[in-house]
């Protein structure tokens, strides 16, 4: 490279009332209920398909729902997503499963193709318009508002305008452009690493269930050991449609906002999930007479930038946790968080009946006036990121943020003049949790 600067044309404009960059599960809420609300809306994805870490990331389940004591504290459009995948067989029931620390979880366990055929669905039926094979190019702005976003496609840069701007990539590639302010890792802190899912089988269920806590943590423990395991865990979730599971056992410390980085990881992340999947088939009960039958489309990231919101939300206000007047999600999932290196994990887990909520003011980026954030880039510390970054909850706040530019629109876009018992009390009337 030579450092020059090429000029591009532009194709062709699309306006709407609404633009959301990014159709991973937060994104396509924000999108769906959006456009339930009233609006015109364009959801822009670089993939041919929607889901983000839950399709290309194959993740493979839904995490945490509801409270140790059973309390549910996610629902809505979330709740809907499930059962359209129960329509298709793509999913399981909620059931209880114990994590590699000992604790109890609620989840949903699902196929990633057919939840790719539930995204299209609930996208087209609220009559969103879904941009796909598209990526953010650069962005225009004028003082405090986004003008609009460029995308590159197969037809050449397009041009996007609309009052409202949703960033649900997961980088928060759009609002980078438009020169937001990130939050910054503290002393001592590093990056979650990503992970490659691939799936494995076929396992016998019955053998592999029936290990305990501690013959798992055994096996686990020997494998990372031994290097063939790059953490020392052997989560997994079924496929519904078959004897297969979907496993998180690998460790990719990277910032994935680097090109080269994020190359790189993806190979490294294949040759650990086929070092893994041998050891399964070696030395784990119910896994004799798998293979390896497929990597994810790419490795799930767990964290890169994190924006600088009107609020930040902290670690300590989860664990309180704070009540907050503009509450328009909650959830329970602990804080989890996965080291660069080692085996472990820190985990910091809650209180039979404890739940906690998302404020609106951390989704909306300092700086601007007609943006959110939603997604795993959210105004959030580090440690506060680790408990809210799960998909369970990246839809719940995914929806309240599609109803909140909805009625932006009304007001020129301006995000901070929403009405917020106006917003929570529409959340309420869709079925959402809000504590």
């Amino acid at each position: 490279m030579d450092g020059k600067t090429f000029e591009y044309g532009v194709a062709s404009t699309i306006d709407s009332d609404v633009i959301v960059c990014g159709g991973g599960v937060a994104g396509a809420m924000a999108a769906v209920a959006a456009a339930r609300a009233g609006a015109s809306v364009l959801l822009v994805e670089r993939y041919g398909f929607l889901g983000g870490n839950a399709t290309a990331g194959a993740i493979a389940q839904f995490n945490s729902w509801q409270t140790a004591n059973g309390r549910r504290v996610v629902a809505g459009l979330a709740d809907e997503v499930v059962s359209r995948l129960g329509r298709y067989g793509g999913a399981g029931q909620h059931a209880t499963f114990v994590m590699s620390t000992g604790h109890r979880m609620d989840r949903v366990e699902y196929a990633p193709e057919v939840l790719k055929l539930v995204l299209d669905d609930m996208v087209q039926e609220a009559g969103v318009r879904a941009l796909l094979h598209a990526s953010v190019l650069d962005v225009d702005v004028t003082g405090r508002h986004i003008d609009c976003v460029r995308v590159l496609t197969k037809s050449g840069v397009i041009e996007l305008r609309a009052q409202v701007l949703i960033d649900a990539s997961g980088d928060i590639d759009a609002l980078k452009r438009a020169g937001a302010a990130f939050l910054e890792l503290d002393d001592g802190e590093a990056l979650q690493p990503a992970t490659m899912m691939f799936r494995f089988g076929p396992i016998d269920f019955a053998r592999f269930d029936a290990l305990s806590g501690a013959e798992t943590a055994v096996l686990a423990r020997r494998g990372f050991e031994e290097g063939r395991l790059a953490r020392a865990a052997l989560h997994s979730s079924r496929d519904p449609f078959t004897h297969d599971g979907w496993f998180n056992i690998s460790r990719l410390a990277i910032d994935a906002t680097d090109a080269m980085a994020l190359g790189a990881a993806e190979i490294e992340g294949r040759r650990q999930a086929w070092k893994a999947a041998q050891y399964l088939r070696e030395c784990v009960p119910g896994c004799t007479e798998g293979q390896l039958r497929a990597f994810a489309t790419q490795v799930g990231v767990r964290e890169t930038r994190r924006i600088v919101g009107d609020h930040v939300l902290t670690s300590e206000e989860l664990l309180l946790p704070e009540q907050f007047p503009d509450a328009i999600a909650a959830g329970a999932y602990p804080i989890d968080i996965h080291p660069p290196a080692g085996g472990e994990l820190r985990y910091e887990g809650l209180g039979a009946d404890h739940a906690y909520q998302i404020p609106y003011r951390s989704l909306i980026p300092v700086g601007f006036d007609n943006a959110l954030v939603v997604g795993r880039g959210v105004s959030a510390t580090h440690s506060a990121h680790a408990a809210i970054r799960v998909m369970t909850i990246s839809m719940a706040v995914g929806q309240a943020a599609g109803v909140a530019a909805a009625m932006a629109v009304r007001h020129h876009g301006d995000v901070r003049a929403v009405s917020i018992p106006a917003l929570r009390e529409r959340l309420l009337d869709e079925g959402a949790k809000l504590a």
